[in-house]
């Protein structure tokens, strides 16, 4: 079977350096059965990868701008090339397969949500929710994972209401007081604010996190169907 990414409109075969375990889990990510894996080709539309770098820090223009990052890193897939291709702001979806990869283990969860793009839901900056529930959004990080019990608010432009705090593009938050206003540890993509502002990918939690403190930075994938 070949397996394909549509990235910027080019159809790229990555069939020689994916195996048919790695192809039959990017099916599941997408709720389809292993039948699929029959057919000839899957197309999915690649948007970003993400790094422990500061390219896309919460701050980051790249998040609100129409401007690409990289399309070379584009041509191959979860490696640690960072990228952000024009499908960021000019293909519509209904499912968002977002990835973190720690050491060598890529693990994914996916979102439900449809959308002229992905840019439309980031950036203008305003909050829009998800409701994948804290536990989910911990098997990106794996046994590891920590957060803080309260507050789990969780979707897209997540900021505690004291920015300085944990905030994320792409992910939820925790706070050991019940409320949102100092949020110590976050799950996202796109991170930043206290406990650790340098980690822009995974996991940061302190201040009575379920699993104790975590400074845990992963690189991070996000695909959408």
């Amino acid at each position: 079977m070949a397996f394909s990414c549509l990235l910027s409109g080019i159809c790229v075969e990555i069939i020689k350096t994916l195996s048919k375990m790695v192809c039959q889990s990017i099916c599941e990510w997408f709720n389809q059965t292993v039948d699929f894996l029959h057919l000839t080709t899957f197309y999915c539309n690649l948007f970003y990868f993400f790094s422990t770098q500061p390219t896309f820090h919460f701050n980051s223009k790249l998040w609100s701008n129409n401007f690409d990052f990289n399309l070379p890193g584009g041509k191959t897939l979860f490696d640690h090339h960072e990228t952000k291709l024009p499908t960021y702001w000019n293909t519509p979806f209904s499912k968002i397969c977002l990835g973190m990869k720690i050491g060598h283990e890529v693990k994914f969860v996916v979102i439900h949500k449809k959308a002229s793009s992905l840019h439309s839901l980031i950036a203008d900056g305003n909050y829009r929710a998800t409701s994948m529930g804290r536990n989910t959004w911990k098997t990106l990080i794996g046994s590891q994972a920590s957060l803080q019990t309260n507050c789990n608010k969780e979707g897209f432009n997540v900021v505690s209401s004291d920015s300085h705090y944990s905030k994320t593009r792409i992910g939820i938050l925790g706070n050991q007081e019940d409320d949102c206003v100092t949020c110590d540890s976050r799950i996202g993509f796109g991170s930043g604010g206290r406990q650790d502002d340098s980690n822009t990918c995974g996991n940061a939690a302190s201040h009575e996190a379920d699993n104790g403190d975590k400074r845990i930075k992963a690189m991070g994938y996000i695909l959408v169907q």
